[in-house]
């Protein structure tokens, strides 16, 4: 029996296409002025979504260099990530021809230590610095949104 009978073949692929891996970058600074955590969030530049700054592989690159590397060619952003992730999320991706492709993102919080004036995609998106719970109301993903979440409350902990 074929459980895809009656099925487009759109759909079809989007079900038998195996999930894909992505590295992001949880950029974050402490404001001098408050001693909060701030998050950097950025449209993505197809739908205007909020977003972290995500992508794919890069040959053999471990996946925080590569959310590094990402946080500087979207964002303009320069910081230490740490060696491990600070969590996963899933989304799908939507591909040119209209087909969605699942992806699973591994993140890698990144402290910004300096920002660049000249960067691959300026203009191209826009960047804002927001408190974490701005930061979570802005972000569509809800895996994505609780890690957020459950990111400043380390700042909260420290503090408490």
């Amino acid at each position: 029996m074929n459980i895809f009978t009656g099925i487009s073949d759109s759909v079809q692929l989007m079900f038998r296409r195996p999930r894909r891996g992505q590295f992001a970058a949880l950029c974050y600074r402490i404001a001098e002025a408050t001693g909060e955590p701030e998050i950097l969030v950025l449209t993505s530049r197809d739908t205007g979504r909020w977003v972290i700054p995500k992508g794919w592989p890069m040959g053999d690159k471990p996946g925080h260099e590569v959310a590094a590397q990402e946080a500087l060619e979207e964002a303009g952003v320069i910081g230490q990530p740490e060696n491990q992730p600070t969590g996963t999320y899933t989304y799908q991706k939507g591909l040119g021809d209209g087909v969605a492709v699942p992806c699973q993102v591994q993140v890698y919080a990144l402290r910004v230590t300096s920002q660049v004036e000249n960067f691959k995609e300026k203009g191209k998106r826009r960047i804002e610095w927001v408190s974490p719970a701005v930061a979570e109301r802005r972000v569509h993903e809800p895996e994505l949104k609780r890690l957020i979440h459950h990111f400043s409350q380390r700042f909260s902990a420290t503090r408490g």
